[in-house]
């Protein structure tokens, strides 16, 4: 799966859009390929919830959906153009108060550098879940433009 996933890495630099997501359920191992792929290719990973959040908690309720998009990639500018940016622990982009899309979040983000994050869902077919249907976080996207490995 490292090789692969390395391999796309290689490959997304030409697309338009330049997004890997990791999809599986909680504890399927996408973490711990994204810190894989990190020390092999010499990156931290980025702790989008603890990054995102430190920012967010300094900043008014009425404000934060407004501002998660432009704090996020105040955070992700710090890194090195070149290299892919790695995201981890996108949770916090879900929260209902933010009134955000996730997915058009980190795709705006890979317009521009190739981006490993990984999607705390589930892939089913061309759609890409998050949580269940009954919960308040719930979230489905079509999955075009984005290359999506099931773990």
């Amino acid at each position: 799966m490292l090789a692969k996933l390395e391999r796309l890495i290689g490959e997304i630099g030409d697309l338009n859009s330049k997004l890997i997501l990791l999809v599986g359920p909680s504890r399927s191992g996408k973490t711990q390929l994204l810190r894989q792929i990190g020390t092999k290719l010499n990156i931290e990973p980025l702790n989008v919830g603890l990054e995102l959040g430190r920012r967010l908690a300094a900043t008014p309720n009425n404000k934060r959906g407004f501002s998660a998009g432009e704090l996020l990639r105040e955070i992700t500018d710090k890194e090195r153009t070149e290299d892919p940016l790695l995201l981890d622990n996108l949770e916090l982009l879900f929260e209902p108060g933010l009134q955000i899309n996730p997915l058009d979040l980190v795709r705006r983000l890979a317009h521009s550098k190739r981006v490993v994050a990984v999607w705390p869902g589930e892939l089913r077919g061309d759609r890409l879940l998050y949580a269940d249907i009954s919960h308040p976080e719930h979230r489905d996207y079509s999955r075009d433009g984005v290359v999506a490995i099931d773990i």
